[in-house]
């Protein structure tokens, strides 16, 4: 697998757009009367800042103390970039914030301290210390990351945690259990070898051994060779640590007859030799990054029997902080805990390493594109596994708990267990898992405006995303000077033009349009122009000839306009049932709302054929359908002609058979809230509705935008549902990257 591809540009839009950035901050309680301004600022706030002065733990109900975490950094050793500043480090720390909320719903703040100075850095943080829950370090070099987090841990009451020491080190040591499990051998009697005594590399020592590792039986390696005792050159404090007597002065000295090699050190620094002269069954952690030590072929191709594992994604194993930092804060958080201790730091790998050997539920297989089974390939979870957010905070909550280092201990277990399930958004997996069945497609997909730079960065993001071949409808010239013009230069050569001039095929597809619309008014003249010089109908004939896998179109005409073009090709229409669903995501929450593409002013058997589309979405998005035939009335009142086909739709389902939940008519509220639903005793809804069927398209459309505009919604369709292959139509507002998704739920065949 190949590591997906990005230009600068792209990379430099991502933190352009929408906004500057990657995170902003929202107000949690309303804002909007006299009454509320009162209430959150004066004189109301007066009240709980009373009682917080006079009882400090009060903090953690009356503010958002808890759930805060700083990032914090000074800049001295970014990713593998080195010392860039403090400011050059911000948009490293701002993705640091935002994973943070994504993994774990933890809110975050990014801090860059601009100083070099460990005394004025410990001093701005302990200063800081009222306003967090935790304290996490990142991309500080050493040796001043070890007196930062040593001070701070001694002098702040609240979790500090430097990332790149312990973060790695918990993955690692996550890793080594079953690894271990898997070799049949116990960490006691294992020989390790670590190369790199740098913040992660000494932070990965020092846990494992806290774990049951003997120290004479672990060697520490840096680029001098071994750490030995009496060695003098290029030592400190926290290498003498892990000195150990010795005779071995060389990584290949020291790698001779070891089980376990961890390695966060630089690209090659292991050679096959070095690896063929390890123990049976050799444990190798290979963890620098962008490039590891050994790659895992020329490991296995030495030795069969080595289990690998890698900093990197497009390799199995891989060594992701990603699956330690956000929860082991969610644990320390929700504890109130007054610090992250090893103990819980060992909780936290164990019980990766537990989960690791369970069975995978199938979605997290789906976005992998394959069956993960514990075992040499498998010996850490994948960082999409939604059980991670229940199964590790627990465990980190109750070692807190242990060891005293909450102050506000969990009394029911199986309710915070609960609480972190439902905590989630669940939109992340539905939208993660299209992106994954996209990727296994590989699908050709046909980019019908190739005329228009948006739809040009879409197709060259969709094939350098690694989710198949893009096929853009155009002029060689005109798509080459449009690329340039987009600072997309190397993408000429990578995507495929196609156009009336140099297809072979432009007879077949004349000949297929003339059998379809000979019958319609349409002469040979007319279909040589549609079919050679509309992109549309082009675009449409190579997708129903098979020259294609899936089509997306639209962006530059209106979608009626560009409907009527593909009918010549396909029956899209309402008279062969197809139809428009646009879904909603907003708040941890999804719904559909259909037709927003196809029927104009639909009768109740157009209104339940709709239905029955949008329930086909909804199985493809992983949704139970749940379905609200919706109007200004409810159940009859107020008496409406105009309401009527809504009253009359769910008796043609229930003539038709089909198998999901559906009712109507009602409101909007009465189909969405369960305490609305109450009041109506008889109806079939087994909780909140997420498809709306709307009495008309303008209904749906004035729906889908004033949610959008209004509540900043996120809109993902409309999803062409009722058509034999896989079309979406965008709209002429849509970005590049909006095009882009829309050519995935072609890929995924949303439909």
């Amino acid at each position: 697998m190949s590591k997906a591809r990005f230009t600068r540009e792209e990379a430099l839009a991502f933190h352009l757009e929408p906004t500057p950035g990657k995170w902003e901050v929202q107000a949690t309680v309303p804002m909007t009367t006299q009454r509320d301004l009162s209430l959150a600022y004066s004189p109301g706030v007066a009240v709980p800042c009373e009682d917080i002065a006079a009882n400090p733990e009060l903090a953690y109900d009356y503010t958002n103390k808890g759930n805060l975490v700083a990032v914090i950094s000074n800049g001295t050793a970014v990713l593998g970039l080195g010392n860039l500043g403090a400011l050059g480090s911000k948009p490293v720390m701002e993705g640091k914030s935002v994973l943070f909320k994504r993994f774990a719903d933890v809110n975050s703040i990014d801090i860059e301290l601009d100083t070099e100075d460990p005394d004025e850095f410990c001093r701005a943080v302990r200063l800081m210390g009222p306003t967090f829950g935790g304290i996490n370090l990142e991309d500080i070099k050493a040796p001043e990351c070890f007196i930062i987090e040593q001070r701070l841990k001694e002098e702040m009451d609240i979790p500090v945690f430097h990332d790149d020491q312990h973060g790695t080190a918990v993955i690692c040591a996550a890793g080594l259990i079953n690894a271990l499990h898997l070799s049949g051998k116990k960490i006691e009697d294992c020989r390790i070898v670590l190369n790199g005594a740098g913040a992660a590399g000494i932070a990965c020592l020092e846990l494992i051994k806290s774990m049951g590792a003997l120290h004479e039986n672990c060697i520490m390696c840096d680029t001098k060779g071994v750490i030995y005792q009496g060695r003098t050159e290029g030592m400190n404090q926290w290498k003498s640590a892990h000195a150990v007597v010795t005779e071995a002065r060389s990584l290949e000295d020291a790698m001779k007859g070891a089980d376990v090699f961890l390695g966060v050190s630089a690209k090659g620094a292991v050679t096959q030799d070095m690896v063929a002269s390890m123990a049976d069954n050799p444990v190798i952690f290979a963890m620098a990054n962008p490039d590891p030590e050994i790659t895992p072929e020329d490991a296995h191709e030495v030795r069969v029997d080595a289990i690998v594992a890698t900093g990197r994604s497009d390799y199995p194993n891989q060594v992701n902080n990603v699956l330690g930092f956000p929860y082991l804060f969610r644990g320390a958080l929700d504890i109130h805990a007054r610090a992250i201790n090893d103990e819980m730091k060992i909780a936290c790998a164990q019980a990766l390493a537990e989960l690791a050997r369970e069975d995978v539920p199938d979605e997290v297989a789906l976005a992998y594109g394959k069956t993960l089974t514990f075992g040499r390939d498998y010996i850490i979870p994948t960082p999409f596994d939604p059980r991670l957010i229940h199964r590790i905070p627990p465990a980190v909550a109750r070692a807190g708990m242990d060891t005293g280092a909450a102050r506000r201990p969990i009394v029911d277990m199986e309710a915070y267990e609960h609480m972190l399930q439902t905590r989630m958004d669940p939109t992340a997996s539905i939208l993660r898992s299209i992106n994954a069945r996209a990727r296994s497609a590989q699908a050709r997909m046909i980019f019908a405006e190739g005329d228009d730079p948006r739809v040009l960065r879409a197709a060259v993001m969709y094939q350098r995303s690694g989710l198949g071949k893009a096929l853009v409808v155009g002029r060689d010239a005109d798509v080459k000077q449009k690329l340039e013009e987009a600072g997309l230069h190397d993408a000429v050569r990578e995507l495929e033009v196609v156009n009336a001039a140099n297809t072979r095929h432009l007879q077949g597809y004349k000949d297929f349009l003339y059998e379809r619309l000979q019958r319609r008014g349409m002469d040979r003249q007319d279909i040589h122009r549609l079919a050679a010089r509309d992109r549309h109908v082009f675009a449409a004939l190579m997708l129903a000839h098979g020259h294609g896998d899936g089509l997306v179109t639209g962006a530059t005409r209106k979608s009626a306009h560009v409907m009527q073009l593909v009918n010549h090709v396909f029956d899209a229409d309402a008279a062969h049932g197809a139809a428009g669903v646009t879904a909603l995501l907003h708040k941890g929450r999804i719904v559909l709302i259909s037709d927003t593409l196809v029927h104009e002013w639909p009768d109740e058997e157009d209104l339940a054929t709709i239905a029955e589309r949008a329930s086909g979405v909804a199985r493809h998005l992983g949704l139970e359908p749940r379905v609200a035939f919706v109007s200004f009335s409810t159940f009859g009142y107020p008496v409406s002609e105009r309401a009527e086909k809504m009253h009359l739709a769910p008796r043609v389902l229930d003539r038709r058979g089909v198998s999901f939940e559906y009712e109507g008519e009602m409101t909007v509220d009465v189909a969405l809230n369960v305490k609305a639903q109450e009041h109506y005793p008889f109806q079939r809804l087994t909780g909140p509705a997420n498809i709306l069927v709307v009495p008309a398209r303008h209904s749906a459309s004035i729906s889908v935008k004033l949610m959008q505009e209004m509540a900043g919604a996120t809109v993902i369709g409309p999803i062409l549902a009722g058509v034999d292959k896989s079309i979406q139509i965008c709209s002429t507002s849509m970005t590049a990257n909006d095009i882009l998704n829309m050519a995935v739920l072609a890929a995924a065949k949303i439909s």
